[in-house]
């Protein structure tokens, strides 16, 4: 950057030499040698410092096409030069003088073809700068044309015109730096020329064969000079188009090599990636697919993606994927989303899935993984967690979890919750003379007619050993009366034998209940049920205790229930059946 900007001052300078000569002194011979010399110069540093800005960083194929365009643009210039030196000569007017003003004009024209590329090359917000130093030098170059071409003061309207061109474009090129770009402007060779730069690079040819057009049409002679810069431009040309087919086979493999590159990625990856239209329509899919979820790549190419979601997991995936747009829209860049949901398999079963979205250029790109073993195993862990490993029930920690719901949720017009300790009778005795396989049987046995006892409107748990509890909650089975219906139905259903090998094992059980008061916590209602059972359990086993409220004096009873708990309650032959 440095070699650059100082061979641009270098030039910049040379012109000012050129400026001073010119106008400060005398005309003489001599003096005007001197400013032919400054402006040569000019123009010569001014190319190379084209030149090194061009070669840098650049490969050699597009280096040498650099040197080509520019060579074909000084070459056009040179050509138009000398078209209009020709015509000077032969008004018999100062040849030294005509190279001078030639040389200012050929210095226009080659930096306004520099700024005419930038312009091509620069985002469109930073191009102010650059179209205000144009419209500056077209403007000096104007000024510089009529200097050749009439000798006498340009007037329009009583105004020296040619001055007044100087002078605006003056002040625009000072304004320039100062417009958005301006800084910019310095590290546009590093930037990517679009298709309107390219072509940019024929127009000398044409700015060539029109000069030379115009010189014989007008009558003047093809001297060697015309020739030989004009082949020399179409030799140009040609070897041009040569290094653009080389630099387009170029081009063809190193794409061909990156495609390759990707396509080893995505196809060895083991992970599905997909991408789908805006409408949800799959345009590409790895051939993970296949692996994954047995379908063929090829069968779901134009397939619906919602068509393969489950349905309960479509509106919150398309909620998800409404938010992505709307983000991608937002931010302008391309955001992702992670979600979850379950991917119908080529044989029907519903496979878990985790994606990443993301959202670019007007398409969807997934990458999926299946975590349905990851998810199983999950779920195996709650289940081990949160329900006893022999029966299957829930185990105390989630019994106390829905007993907190079932009171959380209570109103004032629904009944209250119900909750039914009990424990047992007879089980260690079994446990102990015929094993602990029985006695798993037989508890696994026990659970089974619990649940067939208290039906769907409770929850039946083992809280441990051979002690269950039951939740009643809804107006079906929480009051008091039914209560004790569902506690005399478990005693029944208990007290069949069951058939164990050659031998019949009978239990009984010791039942305790207690219904919810405004206020109980859970760990208070279950400690009811609790000391209830265990008043059952010493009045005799085999019975049914209701843990009543305190009474007035502050006192406890219990009323001892065995067969008829309904009728024995103060009452309930008129309550059976009500809540």
């Amino acid at each position: 950057m440095r070699l650059r900007l100082l061979l641009l001052g270098v030039s910049t300078g040379a012109a000012g030499v050129h400026e001073l000569v010119l106008r400060q002194l005398e005309p003489d011979p001599a003096i005007q040698l001197v400013a032919v010399a400054g402006i040569a110069i000019a123009l010569g540093v001014g190319v190379a410092a084209l030149v090194v800005a061009a070669g840098d960083g650049a490969a050699k194929l597009l280096w040498l096409r650099r040197l080509l365009d520019g060579w074909m643009i000084a070459g056009s210039l040179f050509t138009l030069s000398w078209v209009l030196l020709l015509h000077r000569a032969d008004l018999g007017n100062d040849v030294l003088g005509s190279l001078s003003d030639l040389g200012r004009v050929v210095a226009d024209i080659l930096v306004l073809g520099l700024l005419v590329i930038m312009y091509c090359a620069m985002p469109r917000g930073e191009r102010t700068a650059v179209i205000l130093a144009a419209v500056g030098l077209a403007l000096f170059a104007v000024s510089d044309m009529l200097r050749i071409f009439s000798t006498e003061p340009v007037l329009w309207s009583g105004i020296p015109f040619t001055e007044t061109c100087a002078m605006t474009g003056m002040c625009l090129i000072a304004t320039a730096p100062w417009m958005p770009g301006g800084a910019s402007a310095l590290s546009v060779d590093r930037q990517e020329m679009p298709v309107m730069g390219v072509v940019a690079a024929f127009v000398p040819v044409v700015v060539c064969v029109a000069a030379v057009a115009a010189h014989v049409m007008a009558g003047g002679r093809l001297d060697y000079v015309l020739l030989g810069v004009g082949g020399s431009v179409l030799l140009a040309l040609n070897a041009r188009h040569g290094l653009a087919h080389a630099d387009h086979l170029a081009l063809t493999r190193e794409t061909a090599a990156r495609e390759d590159h990707y396509r080893t990625l995505v196809d060895g990856s083991s992970d599905v990636i997909a991408i789908a239209g805006e409408n949800g329509v799959l345009l590409y899919i790895s051939p993970a697919v296949q692996h994954v979820f047995g379908y063929r790549p090829a069968s779901l190419l134009g397939t619906h993606l919602p068509l393969l979601i489950h349905p309960n997991d479509l509106p919150p995936m398309r909620r998800s994927i409404g938010q992505l747009r709307w983000e991608g829209e937002l931010i302008n860049q391309s955001p992702r989303r992670r979600v979850s949901c379950r991917i119908r398999a080529a044989d029907g079963q519903w496979r878990h899935i985790e994606a990443t979205v993301s959202h670019h250029a007007r398409k969807l790109i997934v990458n999926c993984r299946d975590v349905s073993e990851q998810v199983a195993l999950q779920a195996q862990l709650e289940q081990l967690a949160f329900h006893d490993a022999l029966t299957g029930l829930p185990n105390r920690v989630l019994f106390a979890d829905r007993v907190q719901h079932a009171l959380h949720k209570r109103s004032a017009d629904s009944a209250p919750p119900a909750v039914l300790f009990l424990d047992l009778d007879g089980f260690k005795a079994i446990n102990d003379s015929a094993g602990h396989a029985a006695g798993d049987e037989l508890l696994i046995r026990a659970a089974r007619r619990l649940q067939a006892s208290v039906g769907a409107g409770g929850t039946v748990a083992r809280l441990g050993g051979d002690e269950f509890a039951v939740l009643l909650e809804g107006e079906a089975e929480a009051c008091m009366a039914r209560a004790c219906e569902v506690a005399e139905r478990v005693l029944s259903a208990l007290r069949f034998p069951c058939h164990m090998g050659n031998n019949d094992a009978v239990v009984s059980a010791s039942i305790g209940i207690a219904v919810a008061t405004p206020g109980i916590t859970p760990a208070g209602l279950m400690r009811n049920a609790d000391l209830a059972m265990y008043r059952a359990k010493a009045a005799g086993k085999g019975r049914i205790q209701v843990h009543l409220p305190r009474d007035a004096n502050g006192g406890e009873s219990g009323l001892v229930l065995h067969r008829g708990c309904a009728g024995a309650l103060p009452g309930a032959e008129d309550r059976r059946g009500q809540c």
